[in-house]
């Protein structure tokens, strides 16, 4: 009896030691499919500096992302959307008190060498090309990812650049059997050749090694300079309840994140932000293809962090 009170007692040592973890402090990230690469690497470098903290993350389409939180009420520390007005239309100010945007993007027009037509896929016919019965293209999901709604904005905003009544239309109306999620879930489709194109944030492009056309700056959403010719279009996503929608307009791309109000983690979320909007932080964005906005922008400067306010600027850029 007493021989097997100690190797009980020994047995519960050990588990207490492999639980690895008791004083671990967990970090929980929803994010843009098209983050996932920098904010792996983000979370590799904080969780390197921050010994006994593990950071979670998980990737979705923005809505998506901001629905868990409002939706369906889960616990989360950082939410990083790949449009600002997902989180100021959404988690302001019921769920959070502040919207900071950190970096910026383009939409470009994605394939592999191997796909159809593409010695001769230029910016003046790329159109016409996508457009042809043996190619096939992809696009996200309107109504579940700012990507995919952007790349709605970008076909209406070609049809004006060209002078080409229908052109979006056409566009937007060809193999939509292969619209999906969120962007990146069309990476696997064009790598292995199941879909010649895609319509994707360059960054996305540039991380997967894929070649990519640049569309012209009126297209492709990329400058704070060309706002207000980018508010002239327009798509409906779907609101806060069944059969109800919200407008959402044309604006340059601008990611932003924010620190839930209830936030499990909330001073290790404004550290980890901290460290993102840092010139290390910076960087990380930078190598993954994506520019980081120098300075940051807060919707509004005063309900901002005291601690992050040296990385901002006020208003919109």
């Amino acid at each position: 009896m007493r021989l097997t009170l100690i190797f009980m007692l020994a047995f519960l040592l050990i588990l207490s030691g492999c639980g690895g973890g008791s004083g671990e402090k967990k970090l929980i990230i929803f994010h843009a499919g098209s983050l996932s690469v920098p904010v792996k690497k983000l979370s590799e470098a904080f969780m390197e500096d921050n010994p006994g903290v593990r950071v979670l993350t998980e990737a979705a389409g923005s809505l998506h992302t901001a629905r868990k939180i409002t939706e369906l009420g889960k616990p989360c520390d950082i939410m990083l959307s790949a449009d600002h007005f997902v989180v100021s239309s959404m988690l302001i100010p019921d769920y959070a008190s502040w919207n900071i945007r950190f970096a910026t993007n383009e939409i470009v027009v994605a394939f592999r060498p191997e796909s159809k037509y593409s010695p001769i896929f230029r910016e003046d016919n790329w159109a016409d090309i996508l457009l042809r019965d043996d190619v096939i293209m992809g696009r996200a999901d309107p109504d579940a990812d700012p990507c995919g709604y952007r790349t709605v904005f970008a076909a209406k905003l070609a049809e004006d650049y060209y002078e080409r009544p229908g052109l979006a239309d056409s566009l937007l109306g060809k193999d939509t059997e292969y619209i999906r999620p969120k962007e990146v879930d069309l990476v696997a489709l064009v790598s292995s050749g199941v879909i010649d194109y895609m319509f994707q944030y360059k960054s996305v492009a540039i991380q997967h090694g894929f070649s990519y056309l640049e569309l012209p700056d009126e297209i492709n959403l990329s400058s704070p300079l060309l706002t207000e010719h980018y508010t002239g279009v327009s798509y409906m996503i779907p609101g806060e309840a069944p059969g109800i929608r919200t407008e959402v307009r044309g604006d340059y791309i601008s990611y932003s994140g924010t620190v839930p109000d209830r936030a499990p983690q909330k001073e290790l979320a404004l550290r980890f932000f901290e460290f993102m909007l840092s010139e290390e932080g910076r960087q990380i964005f930078r190598d993954c293809g994506q520019d980081p906005l120098m300075p940051a922008v807060a919707d509004d400067l005063s309900a901002a962090p005291e601690r992050l306010k040296k990385y901002l600027a006020a208003g919109t850029q």
